[in-house]
């Protein structure tokens, strides 16, 4: 009887020696409110350097345009991915908020590539958004 276990269990313990290190390997697998498909390279959380670094002028139309709006359809204009922004109930604080702090699964975090003047500034943008050809 111990003999058939150890043909089965001899050879599993193999198997799971030799996949351990690349089952470390392997990136995160996403959570059940990510895609397991990769994100566009404009559409993660990395700011383009300009606009990190503070050379230049801080655009947040261009930052929306090329960050923000893979979710917020139509410039944020109605629903996509994420929620339509223009004429959000949410107040200046909870936009703030969100831009910085995210939402686990669904909108990477900006506190670390926007500093507060460029974080309200896109707050200023969404809360100026028009419909399109009204602006």
């Amino acid at each position: 009887m111990t003999m058939p276990l150890l043909r089965v269990a001899f050879p599993a313990l193999i198997l799971a020696l030799a996949t351990a290190p690349l089952l470390a390997q392997q990136p995160d697998r996403p959570g059940p409110m990510q895609s397991s498909r990769p994100a566009p390279a404009a559409a993660s959380a990395a700011v383009p350097e300009a606009a990190a670094s503070g050379a230049g002028a801080f655009d947040p139309k261009q930052m929306f345009a090329t960050v923000c709006g893979w979710c917020h359809s139509r410039g944020g204009r109605e629903a996509g991915k994420g929620p339509k922004l223009m004429d959000s109930p949410l107040t200046d604080s909870e936009l703030a908020y969100r831009i910085k702090a995210g939402k686990q699964g669904q909108m990477p975090a900006f506190a670390s590539s926007l500093n507060d003047q460029q974080v309200a500034a896109m707050v200023t943008y969404i809360r100026t958004l028009k419909p399109e050809g009204g602006e």
